[in-house]
């Protein structure tokens, strides 16, 4: 007895000490109880061992390095947004928290309607929320004009969505290269690796039409990545591939991810999907449970 009254008072001074020592070299950005980021998840892991408690002070360590190597590249503060519909209002965000780091790959998930793609809208700057912040490394998003939030979309974001959005007029090359290209951040060298690591190699002369679902899929994901962005975004990116597809496509999103170093959050209604992912979090009744 005497024992495990220890381990939880030990266990609670360790959690004080890192979510603190955290905190500083994260930005002294105040964490929610949801709002786990990739710098703290094995200090998590190791205090609910209770065994293995007296050695967690190296794993803090551990994880304040990990802060300092990985910043918060999108944090979002209690955020609402409502719309009216028949006359009604609709909460649909009823201030939503939400952080992530720096190469973190982060599944929401939530059933249809929750405001899983009104969240997305928002960050990317592709709608206006009604209250709370949004603020994307150094740039308030929420603050920025239709002008500033559109240069943000061009140079330091990546947007994937389920439809493929593949402009037909362009091959393969050319669609990987269009975002890069307007943004003034086109690096030849990088193109020619996306390609060849998305399998596009000897598709460059192709066009869109002439390219399966997976293939156009594998586009658009070299496209969002072509600018090495702050974040990726990505709103069911596999919802009209089938599953074997859907999963190579997202191992490869994946990788490339982790090579960018950029963070990932996507969107998707698939447990199994979701729990590739490095964390999972669910949107419900318009908060993240």
């Amino acid at each position: 007895m005497q024992l495990g009254i220890l381990a939880r008072t030990r266990a609670l001074q360790l959690i004080a000490t890192s979510r603190n020592a955290v905190g500083r070299y994260a930005g002294s950005i105040p964490q929610p109880n949801h709002d786990r980021v990739a710098v703290t998840i094995d200090t998590v892991i190791w205090l609910r061992d209770l065994d293995m408690l007296f050695r967690s002070e190296a794993v803090v360590r551990i994880s304040l390095r990990m802060a300092r190597r990985n910043p918060i590249v999108l944090s979002v503060r209690n955020l609402t947004k409502t719309y009216r519909s028949a006359g009604e209002q609709i909460e649909v965000l009823r201030g939503v928290n939400l952080s992530i780091a720096a190469g973190e790959r982060v599944a929401l998930t939530g059933e249809s309607g929750s405001g899983k793609s009104t969240l997305l809208h928002l960050i990317a700057g592709l709608d206006r929320a009604d209250g709370g912040e949004i603020r994307l490394a150094d740039a308030l998003v929420s603050d920025l004009s239709d002008a500033g939030r559109a240069a943000l979309r061009r140079d330091r974001l990546g947007l994937v969505f389920q439809q493929f959005n593949l402009i037909p007029s362009l091959n393969v090359e050319d669609n990987l290269a269009f975002q890069s290209r307007i943004a003034g951040r086109h690096d030849a060298a990088w193109h020619a690796e996306l390609a060849e690591r998305l399998g596009l190699g000897g598709l460059l002369r192709r066009y869109p039409e002439q390219l399966s679902g997976g293939q156009q899929q594998r586009v658009a994901i070299g496209r969002a990545l072509a600018i090495k962005p702050l974040l990726l975004l990505a709103d069911e990116p596999t919802g009209n591939l089938d599953e074997a597809t859907a999963d190579d496509v997202l191992a490869l999103a994946r990788d490339l991810v982790a090579r960018t170093g950029c963070g990932f959050l996507m969107v998707t209604h698939s447990a199994r999907l979701a729990a590739t992912l490095d964390r999972q979090i669910n949107l419900h009744a318009g908060l993240i449970a």
